[in-house]
């Protein structure tokens, strides 16, 4: 069978490339994959703890089954970590939504002002409460993804110019919309709206915004907090804070299940 691996951030940088194209023998599994491209390319080997997998836009155990056609995502450590319809504005980027639901994946930057303008076009008359939370680009440096200590400790003592951020789009919109389905059942909340910056985030700038709307405040606090704390934790975005020369990717393994699921 003939699949595809695609790479990203931190092991994008690593083995030089995007993607692969790999042939392997019928039974392959995920982890087959992974052995394969760790044979071409060595330098991964040491990533293998904290990477998770993803099969055709879906988060997959390694022992997950191949099928011939099958897109490999290979998950380094996500932005946040596990510890944790028309577009406003800008008419680009990616976008995924339905009744009462924004989520966008965006390059063009946006103010505070979107807090206002999500909760507008979310807002029924039987809603008395908006929540709304927006996450900037800040001058001290976070958590180094597993792998970028070294890099971390040659930076310590400088400030952060930037936010660099990379995501496999696709999928990223589908872990949103599983999200905001989450939000429905957890809280009763069917409004809400999920906005991520991607590219090149400066200092002080917006990099998310998410809003919730519902008919009390209890509900919509509960649910833009799941929004933001679910979005860092299991979408497939990916975080590097930019020096003067050089930059360290931020993060911690994936989710690939809502908190409360994955230790079941």
């Amino acid at each position: 069978m003939r699949v595809r691996v695609r790479l990203f951030a931190l092991q994008r940088e690593l083995a030089g490339t995007r993607e692969l194209s790999l042939e392997l023998a019928d039974g392959a599994t995920v982890e087959t994959s992974w052995a394969a491209v760790v044979e071409r390319h060595p330098v991964l080997a040491p990533g293998r703890p904290s990477v998770r997998f993803a099969r055709n836009g879906e988060y997959a155990d390694a022992t997950t089954a191949l099928a011939d056609g099958d897109e490999v995502a290979f998950i380094p450590p996500v932005s946040g970590g596990a510890g944790h319809e028309p577009t406003v504005g800008d008419p680009g980027g990616e976008r995924s939504g339905g009744a009462g639901r924004i989520l966008e994946l965006r390059e063009a930057p946006f103010t505070s002002a979107i807090l206002a303008e999500l909760g507008d076009r979310l807002a029924t008359d039987e809603d008395g409460a908006i929540v709304g939370f927006l996450g900037r680009t800040r001058r001290s440096p976070g958590t180094p993804a597993p792998g970028q200590e070294a890099e971390a400790a040659r930076h310590a003592g400088r400030s952060v110019e930037s936010l660099g951020y990379e995501a496999h789009e696709t999928m990223a919109l589908r872990v949103l919309a599983q999200i905001a389905d989450e939000v429905t059942q957890r809280f009763g909340v069917e409004r809400i709206a999920i906005v991520h910056r991607t590219g090149e985030v400066p200092l002080g700038e917006i990099s998310i915004a998410v809003v919730a709307v519902a008919p009390h405040r209890d509900a919509a606090f509960a649910a833009a907090r799941y929004g933001i704390d679910e979005t860092k934790a299991r979408a497939p975005i990916w975080k590097a804070e930019r020096f003067a020369d050089g930059h360290v990717w931020i993060g911690e393994p994936a989710r690939s299940a809502p908190g409360d699921e994955e230790t079941r």
